[in-house]
C-alpha cells in the first residue's frame, strides 16, 4: 500500500504542546483582530475596514447612497475575509440611532428597529458615510497613520483612523475576546470635550474632576442613571464598574382620581418588545396585581402606557415594583478593557482613555505637519523654477527651440533641478503671461508664511497642544449640546431610595374563608361563607372541620402550635378550595409530636396572651410573632410534657385577665401583674395542687368594669360581680359559677 503523499517537513510535537501553541495564536488573533476595541479610534478592524472602504467608494454625506451588497462585498473582498452577514451586521448596528450614540453610517431603508426586528437583506438597503464617520477618517490620506498589506497583499489598509472624534467613549464599544471582555457605554461628546480641554491644561487631573465634565454615560435610548455618585466616580478610577438606568416615565391624569403611566425612554439594549411581553407575562401570572393593563402605543417615539388596576396605587411604588422586575431597570457594565498604540491589551481608567486619545491627535498633527511641509517644500521648488524662467524667458525659450537637451542646459545654466527643469518643459504657453507670473510669486510668498508656521508649530509644543484645543472645540461646535444629535439625553438622576411596598400592593385583594380540618387540612375558599354553606363543607373521611375562618389574600395567617412556636402563612399562597386542600404540615415545619392550639388572621399593633398548661404565661405584640421562614418563630418556651395551650387576642382598653384550669377554678388578676416579653417562658398565671393533675384551660382578657362573660346554653352570660373570683397573679382562684361551660373555656 502506497504511502500517503505529503508535503514539508513533519515534526514530533507534543500533544499539549502543539494544542497550547495553537489556541494562544487563536486567543492572540481574537483579541487584537476581532474583539478589543483601539483605544485611539475606538474601533474594532471591521469597522474600520467598513468605513475605510466606503471612504474609497466616495460614500460621504453630500454624495448619493450605494447598496450595501456593494459596501460589504468590497470590504469582504479586499480587507475582510470573513463572512458577509458579520460585515453587514457590524454595518447595520453602526448605523442604528438607538444603538450607537453617533451614528457613522448613514442607512437609507429598514435597518431595524428598537423592537429587535432585524434589518432587510443588504441587496435592499443603501448607505453613505455620516459627519462623525468623516471626521473619524479626516486627513487620512495624509500621513497621519500607518497602513498596512490586507490579507492578500493586494491593498493596503489603515492601522488606526485619525480620529478626530473621541470615538471609544463617544459610541462605547462591548466584545468577548478569550479570556477577557470589554464593555464601555456611550457619553456625550460635548462634556468629553471639556474633559479633554481640562486635561491638557491639566495633565495629573483627579478622576473627581474629570467626572465633574463627565458625570456619567450619555445612552442614545435616554433614561435615568441612578447609580450612586461615589460608584461612579470609582467606575472611572480603576475602569470597571456599572450604570444603573432607569427608564423614564410620566404619569398622565385621568380624571376621577384615575391615572397611567406613560414610559418615554427605556433602558440602553432593551428591546421594547420583549420588555411588554415580559410586564403582560407578570400580569397574567398575577405577579403584578396592581397592573391592569400593559399597552404599546409608540410610533417614532417610545410609548409604553401602563394602566394601574386602581387609582389609590401611588404611581411611584407601582414604578418601583416594574423597577424591580423588569429590565425597565436595567444595569449597563463598565470594563474598560482595550488595545492600546502598542496593540497590548488592558483596563484603563478614565484619565489613562483620554490621555491615550490626546497623545494620538498629537501624533497625528505631528505627521499631518510634516506631510504638509514635505507638500510645500516640493511646491517651493518648483515654484522657483518657474519664477527663474520668468525672468529669463528669452534665453529659456531660445534653449528649448535650438539645444538638443534643452533640460539639461537649463539645469547647468540656471543651476536648476530636475523638478525645476521638467516643470519649465511642461509649462504651457499661456502660462508665460504677466497675470500668471505674479499668482506665482502670491502663491510662493502664501507657502513660505505657511512653511514658517509649520515649523514654528512643530517646534513648540504649546502651539500643538493649542492646535489640538482648536480642534477639540470644533469637534463640540459641530457635535456638542447646542446640536440635536450633541444633547444630553441619559438624564442624571439620583440613586433611588428603597421603597417599602406593602403585600397587600402586590397581591390581588380578594375575600376567601380559610378552612382547616382537625386533622390539619387547609384549603382556601373564595369569598366568605356563612354559617350554613361552613356546616355542609365535605372533609376527608374521619376528618371534620375545626377553624374557619373569614380573610383576604392579602392577609397573613398565624399559626400557634403547642410547641409555643408562632407559624406564618401568606393567605395568596393557600391551596386553593377544590378538595380537600393540603396539610399543615407540608407547608410549614411542625413536628409530627405538635399540634395547632389556634389559627387566626394577623392584625397588626395588637397584643396576644399566650400560655401553656403548666399555668405559666405572658403578654406578647401580635408584630413580634410574626415569622420569616417556615420553621417559625419560638415565642412560648416550653419542655417536657408541658404544651402551650392558649393564644388568645387582648382587647383594647382591657384591663383585667381570667384564668381557668381543668379543676375548673376562675382566677381573676390586674393585667398589669402580665409583663409583656418577646419570647420566654412567661410567669405563672394560676397555681395549681401538686399531684392534683389541673392544668390550665382557658385565658381571656376583659374590661373589669364591663364584667366576665362566658357561653350559656344558646347564648351568652356576663359577671359583673367578680369579687369572690378576684386575687393577684398566681392565685388559685375560686370555683366557676353554676352553668359554667363543661369545657372550662371562655368562649
Amino acid at each position: 500500500m502506497a504511502e500517503p503523499a505529503h508535503s514539508g517537513e513533519i515534526r514530533d510535537t507534543r500533544l499539549a504542546d502543539a494544542l497550547s501553541e495553537r489556541y494562544l495564536s487563536y486567543a492572540l488573533s481574537t483579541i487584537m483582530s476581532r474583539s478589543l476595541p483601539d483605544v485611539r479610534d475606538g474601533l474594532k478592524p471591521v469597522h474600520r475596514r467598513l468605513l475605510h472602504a466606503m471612504r474609497q467608494l466616495k460614500l460621504d454625506p453630500k454624495s448619493g447612497y450605494k447598496k450595501c451588497a456593494r459596501v460589504v462585498g468590497d470590504v469582504m473582498g479586499k480587507y475582510h475575509p470573513h463572512g458577509d452577514m458579520a460585515i453587514y451586521d457590524a454595518m447595520v448596528r453602526l448605523s442604528q440611532d438607538f444603538a450607537v450614540r453617533y451614528p457613522l453610517v448613514d442607512g437609507q431603508g429598514n435597518f431595524g428597529n428598537i423592537d429587535g426586528d432585524n434589518a432587510a437583506a443588504m441587496r435592499y438597503t443603501e448607505a453613505r458615510l455620516t459627519p462623525v464617520a468623516m471626521a473619524l477618517l479626516e486627513a487620512i490620506d495624509q500621513d497621519t497613520v500607518d497602513f498596512r498589506p490586507t490579507y492578500d497583499g493586494e491593498e493596503e489598509e489603515p492601522t488606526v483612523l485619525p480620529a478626530n472624534f473621541p470615538n471609544l467613549l463617544a459610541n462605547g464599544a462591548a466584545g468577548i475576546a478569550v479570556g477577557m471582555a470589554t464593555s464601555i457605554p456611550p457619553h456625550n461628546v460635548g462634556e468629553l470635550c471639556d474633559a479633554l480641554k481640562h486635561l491638557i491644561k491639566f495633565p495629573s487631573a483627579s478622576i473627581e474632576k474629570l467626572a465633574e465634565f463627565v458625570p456619567g454615560p450619555d445612552f442614545p435610548t435616554g433614561g435615568v442613571l441612578v447609580e450612586a455618585r461615589d460608584a461612579i466616580i470609582e467606575a472611572y478610577r480603576t475602569g470597571r464598574g456599572g450604570f444603573r438606568v432607569r427608564a423614564k416615565w410620566e404619569v398622565e391624569n385621568l380624571g376621577r382620581g384615575t391615572y397611567q403611566i406613560v414610559v418615554t425612554e427605556i433602558p440602553y439594549q432593551v428591546q421594547k418588545s420583549k420588555l411588554i411581553e415580559k410586564i403582560a407575562e407578570l400580569i397574567n401570572n398575577k405577579k403584578l396585581p396592581i397592573l391592569e393593563d400593559v399597552r404599546d402605543e409608540s410610533a417614532e417615539d417610545i410609548r409604553i402606557v401602563l394602566e394601574p388596576r386602581t387609582g389609590k396605587v401611588e404611581p411611584e411604588m407601582l414604578m418601583e415594583q416594574l423597577f424591580r422586575l423588569t429590565d425597565l431597570e436595567n444595569r449597563f457594565p463598565l470594563n474598560m478593557n482595550v488595545l492600546n498604540a502598542d496593540n497590548t491589551p488592558g483596563v484603563l481608567n478614565l484619565r489613562e482613555v483620554l490621555r491615550a486619545y490626546l497623545d494620538h491627535r498629537m501624533v497625528v498633527l505631528e505627521r499631518k505637519s510634516r506631510f504638509r511641509l514635505e507638500q510645500i517644500e516640493r511646491r517651493l521648488e518648483v515654484l522657483g523654477g518657474m519664477l527663474i524662467a520668468y525672468l529669463n524667458l528669452d534665453e529659456v525659450i531660445r534653449i528649448i527651440r535650438e539645444e538638443d537637451h534643452p533640460k539639461q542646459v537649463m539645469m547647468e545654466t540656471f543651476k536648476l533641478t530636475d523638478v525645476q527643469a521638467e516643470a519649465i518643459l511642461n509649462m504651457r504657453l499661456r502660462q508665460l503671461r504677466r497675470l500668471e507670473e505674479m499668482e506665482i510669486r502670491t502663491e510662493n510668498d502664501a507657502l513660505e508664511a505657511e512653511k514658517a508656521q509649520l515649523n514654528a508649530l512643530l517646534g513648540d509644543e504649546a502651539l500643538r497642544w493649542q492646535s489640538i484645543t482648536d480642534e477639540i472645540n470644533a469637534i463640540k461646535e459641530n457635535f456638542g449640546p447646542k446640536t440635536e444629535l450633541g444633547r444630553r439625553r441619559t438624564e442624571i438622576g439620583d440613586a433611588p431610595v428603597a421603597v417599602v411596598v406593602p403585600l397587600e400592593a402586590l397581591i390581588e385583594r380578594e375575600p376567601i374563608t380559610v378552612v382547616c380540618s382537625d386533622m390539619g387540612w387547609v384549603r382556601a375558599i373564595k369569598g366568605h361563607m356563612d354559617a350554613a354553606q361552613i356546616e355542609a363543607l365535605k372533609f376527608k373521611e374521619g376528618d371534620k372541620g375545626r377553624f374557619a375562618i373569614p380573610a383576604q389574600t392579602t392577609d397573613k395567617l398565624l399559626v400557634f402550635a403547642t410547641n409555643g412556636r408562632f407559624y406564618t402563612l401568606g393567605c395568596d399562597k393557600l391551596p386553593g378550595g377544590r378538595g380537600n386542600g393540603e396539610p399543615l404540615r407540608l407547608m410549614v415545619d411542625l413536628p409530627n409530636d405538635a399540634d395547632i392550639v389556634d389559627m387566626f388572621v394577623h392584625e397588626a399593633g395588637r397584643r396576644l396572651v399566650v400560655a401553656a398548661d403548666s399555668g405559666h404565661g405572658f403578654i406578647v405584640p401580635e408584630d413580634d410573632v410574626l415569622a420569616q421562614t417556615k420553621n417559625g418563630k419560638q415565642v412560648l418556651n416550653v419542655s417536657g410534657d408541658v404544651e402551650a395551650t392558649v393564644c388568645v387576642p387582648v382587647p383594647d382598653g382591657a384591663d383585667s385577665v381570667a384564668v381557668i384550669g381543668t379543676n375548673r377554678k376562675i382566677l381573676v388578676f390586674s393585667m398589669e401583674e402580665m409583663p409583656e416579653l418577646g419570647r420566654g417562658k412567661g410567669v405563672i398565671l394560676q397555681r395549681y395542687k401538686k399531684g392534683g393533675g389541673a392544668v390550665l384551660r382557658d385565658v381571656k382578657a376583659f374590661k373589669l368594669d364591663e364584667g366576665l362573660s362566658y357561653p350559656f346554653g344558646s347564648g351568652w352570660r356576663t359577671e359583673t360581680d367578680l369579687l369572690r373570683w378576684q386575687g393577684k397573679r398566681a392565685g388559685s382562684g375560686a370555683l366557676a359559677p353554676r352553668g359554667f361551660p363543661i369545657s372550662n373555656r371562655f368562649r
